[in-house]
């Protein structure tokens, strides 16, 4: 396929190739100055890192085509697309001395298109004011890891959600044109990393009963790792958004146990019973009696099944794999083996001088003499290296590993996790099969009771593989771990099985219901004697208003705030603070793009100030992914961000929608103090963003006030 208005630029492919070398060096020098400087100030355990080996080898990047664009683009700028390409031989090894960890990388291909926007353009040198580069989508990057030798990742833990139910969700099928309000058909999307669950669909209720389980395996992330939930309306179309929740995966790690109702997040009604358990893992067999045990009292939920134990295998390698005869034979022994056609042996060339030394000696049971004369007579090599892949299935959960093609000695190093529901009666079934014949090269069975038995239930050697050659083997290593349910803090022992929900439980308005944040608050102050008295003078807990938007109440709580403030000294003018913000809409890239510049004159959460951050939206999208969040700044009341934001919407819908601003407090999931400090509601009905802006917002309780000009 041509494009015309997509240019080769082979002089500069030339270009790259004679100064790949300087290149390598140039990175070499960043890697070694720049990178390795900041991964060690990054945390003290990796204080011992460096970079042992970078040779970005010597195939360079390549330029495929140029497009530059001379239509619809501003007088002041210069846009263009690079289609690039880099099948490099690059390998990057690392090395953390203090504890003996060698890793890298290798093989790195890259492949998308790259957008150069150079702008504005000046009279003066260098003539361009800024250079921005960026993928316009998601590059395919396909690399090989150097897995760290003989070791295996574990799991820190298994987080098992328990899916129960909801209650007062929004109705949001109409009918009469939307006189009439119906019900839903409600489902959920819990997403933990990068593990997606969803829900079975409960039909026209607004009041579901899922019953479903979900157990997630939970890795040590540097980050803040969250389990997310999604509740949406199935509709023959598009499906409408119910709600979410957000709650963090290291409380309840702390928690070890939470069964609760949690008030749904940016909708206006709704509330989500959950049962969440922190499940630990053992390299003992003493307490798996005690997990055998807990799972059966959930033999009452939707989806049963649950997991005792751990299972991690990590796939090493494979010596003598049989080749392949690509003939129709079969005979005696091999006929089992024989699949689409194919027979499979440990040394083909030994085995054809047998069979072929006399082809009238073999009868329709032992070989088919037409296939010997065909295969005698067109002299075609009639064997070939297979090209394996390692399946590997524990009940009804089954793994494939990747292909190594062409090779009797496959080197994998991959490792894939089970969830074992009972690993006395289960059984590991591994077999290695040919991908381009799709027949079968050996097969192995490892029941789980040998890891039971085997010292701290690991297992690391070479199995002989059956069906296949005297001498095939498959080298893993396999390891099991035991879940233990960690008994619950006294201070929540007193917690029903079944919790009701909050308003039944706690008396207080749908809008104070229980939040994640209280959830978790509860159990730390239980014993707080300033929260005794909270609560024994009727005052409802802190609620979430992480939907500020559709939840009165944190509006509510904004103006008793601030009349408490001006019963006293008394603010200024503006008695929220002001937030600055730049807004602009770029046609040609159809992107929203707002600068967060910063806020001043805020209000004090606390004695100490606030810990204001700022949270974007742009209405009527609500949706989590919808969001954007800056950073937090720790007590003050006049932060700085200078943070910029984009959203993907056209000119013409853009005239059809609100942006919406927040200034919240901030603080961790257990914190007493997040709150609303203002929000802002900008019109862009009438604003002409192709231009941009550049204001100061006051800040209000419902965001409705006029900008304040420069």
């Amino acid at each position: 396929v041509h494009y015309p208005d997509v240019e080769r630029v082979e002089w500069l492919n030339k270009t790259v190739k004679q100064m790949w070398p300087f290149i390598s060096q140039f990175v070499e020098k960043l890697f070694r100055e720049t990178i390795e400087p900041a991964v060690k100030a990054a945390n003290p355990h990796l204080s011992s890192f460096c970079f042992t080996k970078i040779d970005m080898g010597d195939k360079p990047l390549r330029v495929n085509g140029v497009k530059v664009y001379t239509e619809n683009v501003d007088k002041r700028q210069v846009i263009m697309d690079l289609q690039i390409s880099f099948v490099g031989n690059t390998e990057i090894d690392v090395d953390i001395k203090k504890y003996y960890c060698r890793a890298g990388i290798k093989s790195i291909q890259l492949h998308g298109t790259l957008r150069v926007v150079m702008e504005p353009l000046l009279g003066d040198m260098p003539l361009i004011g800024a250079l921005s580069v960026f993928f316009l989508k998601k590059p395919d990057v396909i690399y090989s890891f150097l897995v760290l030798p003989n070791r295996i990742t574990i799991p820190l833990g298994v987080l098992r959600i328990h899916f129960i139910e909801a209650q007062e969700l929004l109705g949001k099928d109409k009918f009469l044109g939307g006189l009439i309000k119906g019900k839903s058909d409600p489902y959920g999307v819990i997403k933990v990393g990068t593990q997606l669950f969803q829900s079975k669909v409960i039909h026209e209720t607004v009041n579901p009963k899922w019953n479903e389980v979900y157990e997630a395996l939970m890795y040590e992330h540097a980050g803040p790792n969250m389990l997310e939930i999604e509740l949406f309306d199935e509709d023959t179309d598009k499906d409408d958004f119910l709600g979410s929740l957000m709650i963090d995966v290291a409380e309840l790690q702390k928690e070890q146990k939470v069964d609760e109702w949690f008030v749904i997040e940016d909708v206006a009604t709704g509330k989500i019973h959950l049962k969440l358990e922190w499940l630990s893992l053992l390299p003992s067999p003493e307490k798996l009696d005690q997990a055998l045990t807990s799972i059966k009292a959930d033999r009452n939920q939707a989806n049963d099944g649950l997991s005792s134990a751990l299972l991690v295998v990590f796939l090493d390698s494979a010596r003598n794999l049989p080749s392949v005869f690509e003939g129709n034979l079969g005979s005696g022994y091999l006929k089992e083996r024989r699949a689409a056609g194919l027979v499979f042996c440990e040394n083909t060339a030994s085995l054809y001088r047998t069979l072929f030394r006399n082809p009238l000696e073999f009868n329709q049971s032992g070989l088919r003499k037409t296939s010997v004369s065909k295969a005698l007579k067109s002299g075609k090599k009639v064997t070939s290296d297979p090209n394996p892949f390692v399946q590997f299935r524990v009940g009804h959960k089954s793994y494939d590993s990747k292909t190594r093609y062409k090779t009797n000695e496959p080197v994998w190093e991959e490792a894939f996790t089970f969830l074992i529901h009972n690993p006395r009666s289960q059984e590991l079934e591994v077999e290695v099969k040919d991908e381009k014949h799709e027949c079968t090269l050996g097969v192995l069975t490892v029941p789980l009771t040998r890891l039971l038995e085997a010292e701290e239930m690991t297992l690391n050697e070479r199995f002989p593989l059956k069906n296949s050659g005297p001498s095939c083997t498959l080298k893993m290593k396999m390891v099991n771990k035991n879940k233990k349910t960690n008994p619950q803090p006294a201070a929540s022992s007193s917690s029903s099985d079944s919790p009701v929900p909050p308003s039944s439980t706690f008396d207080i308005p749908r809008s104070a219901s229980v939040s994640a944040q209280d959830v978790l608050n509860r159990r730390k102050e239980a014993n707080d004697p300033y929260r005794s008295q909270y609560l024994a003078g009727g005052k409802e807990p802190t609620p979430s208003i992480a939907s500020d938007i559709s939840n009165p109440y944190a509006t509510q709580e904004l103006q008793q705030r601030l009349a408490q403030l001006q019963n006293g000294s008394g603010p200024g003018h503006f008695p929220l603070g002001e937030i600055q913000l730049t807004i602009r809409h770029s046609s040609q890239r159809n992107k929203l793009i707002v600068v967060v510049h910063g806020c001043r004159n805020l209000i004090a959460f606390t004695d100490h100030g606030s810990d204001p951050y700022v949270r974007l939206y742009l209405l009527p999208d609500k949706r989590r992914s919808g969001r954007r969040k800056t950073h937090t700044f720790k007590k003050t009341l006049n932060p700085v961000y200078d943070q910029t934001y984009e959203f993907s919407v056209s000119l013409v819908e853009l005239h059809r929608r609100t942006l919406d601003v927040a200034v919240k407090n901030g603080g961790g999931l257990l914190s007493k103090h997040k709150g609303l400090l203002g929000k802002v509601l900008v019109d862009l009905t009438y604003e002409d963003t192709s231009k941009g802006w550049t204001q100061w917002y006051e800040l209000s309780e419902d965001g409705l006030t006029k900008p304040q000009q420069l």
